[in-house]
């Protein structure tokens, strides 16, 4: 058997097709919240004017935000992403109560090549999504439901679009506290070392996933 060669300094985290697919569903999301707060806070209102183009521009925004996940699909890379963050498993489960402890010790804490908090995040945002596409169709065709509905979905919309303003915030927010994080998405490889310290459990995989390619 020849002799294992050393591994890598970086590893490939994301494709090509994943970070597409992130930075087009980000532009997407972040210019329907950008067009949202410039209908419903007035001094942004004032400050860009011509309601009608905004208003367009945010409902084929978040009509389309869908779209380059459902054309993702295409890549083998993005459905096993899928696959990942659609399970949950006992390190999962460990890494949440570490962190409703707050205990920060790495060891606490293992993740596959994403968190616990990486998928309640993307669920939550898959969700919100589905249930913001089916209010706003509610808002935007008047014909399709009664007064009563479309006054229920403009509450539910509204005050969900917030929620998410939030949660987008504090996705943000970790994003520019983890360098390394960031560098994944935008080159695709992450370094050795912090990966087998933020993703063990990833890590592992990977380098076995090689071992077995080099036998």
């Amino acid at each position: 058997m020849p002799p294992r060669s050393e591994p890598p300094a970086r590893l490939r985290r994301f494709t090509r097709a994943e970070r597409w697919v992130h930075r087009a569903t980000a532009g997407l999301t972040l210019l329907c919240v950008a067009t949202a707060a410039c209908l419903y806070v007035p001094q942004l209102a004032e400050l860009v004017g011509r309601r009608h183009l905004v208003v367009t521009v945010h409902e084929w925004s978040g009509l389309l935000i869908p779209a380059p996940l459902l054309l993702g699909l295409a890549s083998r890379a993005v459905r096993a992403d899928l696959g990942r963050l659609n399970r949950f498993g006992p390190h999962d489960r460990r890494w949440l109560k570490a962190a409703l402890r707050r205990d920060t010790r790495h060891a606490s804490r293992p993740a596959g090549k994403f968190n616990a908090g990486q998928k309640l995040y993307a669920g939550w945002m898959a969700g919100a999504v589905l249930v913001m596409l089916g209010t706003g169709l509610l808002m935007w065709f008047t014909g399709l439901a009664p007064l009563v509905w479309r006054t229920s979905a403009t509450f539910v919309h509204d005050w969900l679009a917030l929620a998410m303003g939030v949660v987008i915030a504090g996705h943000v927010g970790m994003a520019l506290a983890r360098p390394e994080s960031r560098r994944g998405m935008r080159t695709g490889t992450v370094d050795r070392a912090w990966a087998e310290v933020e993703h063990p459990l990833w890590a592992r995989e990977f380098h076995h996933r090689r071992d077995l390619e080099n036998e």
